[in-house]
């Protein structure tokens, strides 16, 4: 009798586990919050959690950053992650300690040597420290419309996503990725990333799927096609 509740026992546990759902978290970018994965559908198997980001501390590099978000993580059961822009450095930082099924980032670096050159140059004549708070905020308000035109598709959402921002956060998070320091990655990370991001441009940029004349803001401005993609990377083990 025993054996026969120990059976029934492991035949429930496993029962429960397969229908267990795997967490899908979602990583936005500085510039943006959870709306920039508004039309990322994922299958009924998937539960969606978006990541806070909270205010860096102002010395904060993006290891020590990467290390106070994972304690938003659940690692009891199966995980992805899934970041875009900032978000998908911090996905990248997460992947030398954690253990996600899939890792998949869109429009952004995996180490320090992609970045721009006004990053690596600000690193040597750190003139950023100089600029207000409120002008780094005001200049993303301003610059990322020219920048990235193909916001405007999106304009009343943009605009909100960057209204709402704090500006130290903002200040802070720059300073993290001028003072990004990351030499090598993990090879699980898929990434996603347009030929005409004219943030993070893709010229130097090691990239799995390529979206033809995407933006920075794909996630957004192509969603159908980024949705699109994301469930057919799921879907391959």
């Amino acid at each position: 009798m025993k054996s026969y509740y120990c059976l029934y026992f492991i035949f429930l546990t496993t029962i429960s586990f397969s229908q267990q759902k795997t967490r899908a978290y979602l990583f936005a970018g500085e510039g943006s919050d959870e709306r920039i994965f508004s039309k990322i559908k994922l299958d009924s198997s998937f539960e969606t959690v978006s990541i806070n980001f909270p205010v860096p501390g102002k010395r904060t590099s993006m290891t020590d950053y990467s290390r106070i978000i994972s304690k938003q993580i659940d690692t009891s059961g199966p995980y992805i992650f899934i970041g875009v822009s900032l978000g998908g450095m911090i996905c990248t930082e997460l992947a030398d300690y954690m253990k996600p099924e899939k890792i998949i980032i869109i429009s952004s670096a995996k180490c320090r040597s992609v970045l721009p050159s006004r990053y690596k140059f600000m690193k040597i004549l750190p003139l950023n420290k100089l600029i207000p708070k409120s002008v780094v905020k005001f200049e993303g308000r301003v610059l990322q419309p020219i920048v990235e035109p193909d916001r405007n598709k999106n304009k009343a959402t943009f605009k909100s996503m960057m209204k709402n921002k704090n500006k130290t956060f903002m200040k802070r998070t720059v300073n993290m990725i001028i003072n990004w320091d990351r030499q090598v990655y993990s090879d699980k990370i898929v990434h996603i990333h347009g030929t005409n991001d004219h943030t993070l441009p893709i010229k130097n940029i090691k990239t799995n799927y390529i979206i033809k004349n995407g933006s920075h803001m794909i996630t957004l401005t192509r969603g159908d096609e980024i949705n699109t993609l994301i469930n057919s990377i799921l879907q391959n083990n």
